[in-house]
């Protein structure tokens, strides 16, 4: 029987996943917990629910139908979900007559998945796009991975994921090489300070990224260039020898942005980069003229 993966968004004619017009597909469950992460719903490798405060009516229904006693009201009024109880189940969602309650997550075949993705066939053709798998980590459901890229692969679509490279080696070198492109994070030169950031070093990511360098598979490293972790002048130039050093002649600069901050206040999560001024490219020239100084394409 094919894998299903557990899918939080499927989003069409994304231009930002990839060449052309695409659609990324977002699987839950990521091995980092970035401080600045954008798709805080995509960490667990769960069903989850959000809570939505403006929309509650406190009427306590939820807290009353859980079956796992994972729903409580705090003090505040405010709702809370204890995802280590939580089996998402997703009665809560079903049973809120505010509709404060939403669920992040569902169980889809590659075979599904793929049928909504062939529906784009067009725009892809036309554009020279295709589909990516992000998440999340989509390298963290393997098994749904590989058969969702071998079937788009036979539709004749091209494929592209955007991935942390913190997955296993094994798991790393069977699934990369299917990929028509990688887009892979590159968040840090330094090990201790990418752990300070991310909760994990760098020794298993950048194994995997020279690994996929030597292979001469097509990767586009991307930096997410985030204040007070590695948007000064330094760490462009440890990044850019890094780089260098692995033979990777391009590189794409992702200004940090504030665009996934309320998804915390909707999982009861504090969110530790309030306040921190959204970046754009024209405040990163001198950042970008690193990369372009020692020969390496750099763009947004």
């Amino acid at each position: 029987m094919e894998a299903k993966g557990l899918v939080f968004n499927i989003q069409k004619f994304s231009i930002h996943d990839g060449p052309g017009v695409r659609t990324t597909v977002f699987l839950k469950g990521c091995p980092l917990r970035c401080r600045w992460c954008s798709n805080p719903e995509s960490q667990l490798p769960g069903v989850q629910i959000l809570y939505h405060s403006d929309s509650c009516l406190h009427c306590g229904s939820c807290v009353q139908i859980c079956p796992q006693k994972a729903v409580s009201a705090g003090e505040d009024g405010r709702i809370r979900i204890d995802f280590h109880k939580c089996s998402g189940c997703l009665s809560c969602v079903k049973s809120c007559p505010g509709r404060a309650l939403t669920g992040e997550g569902e169980y889809k075949s590659a075979k599904e998945v793929t049928a909504v993705c062939l529906q784009d066939r067009d725009f892809y053709e036309e554009s020279g796009g295709g589909v990516t798998v992000s998440g999340g980590e989509g390298m963290m459901q393997p098994d749904f991975t590989q058969a969702l890229v071998l079937r788009l692969r036979k539709e004749g679509i091209h494929t592209a994921i955007e991935t942390t490279g913190c997955v296993g080696e094994e798991v790393f070198r069977r699934l990369a090489p299917l990929f028509d492109l990688l887009l892979f994070d590159v968040k840090h030169y330094d090990s201790e300070k990418h752990r300070e950031g991310t909760g994990a070093g760098t020794e298993l990511i950048h194994k995997n990224l020279r690994w996929a360098a030597d292979q001469g598979l097509n990767i586009l490293p991307r930096i997410p260039v985030i204040p007070g972790f590695n948007a000064a002048l330094s760490d462009a130039e440890g990044i850019a020898a890094l780089l260098e050093d692995m033979g990777l002649t391009r590189v794409q600069l992702l200004p940090f942005h504030q665009m996934g901050e309320r998804k915390y206040e909707f999982l009861n999560r504090e969110y530790g980069l309030t306040g921190i001024k959204a970046l754009h490219p024209e405040d990163l020239t001198g950042y970008q003229k690193v990369f372009l100084g020692r020969g390496i394409d750099c763009f947004f």
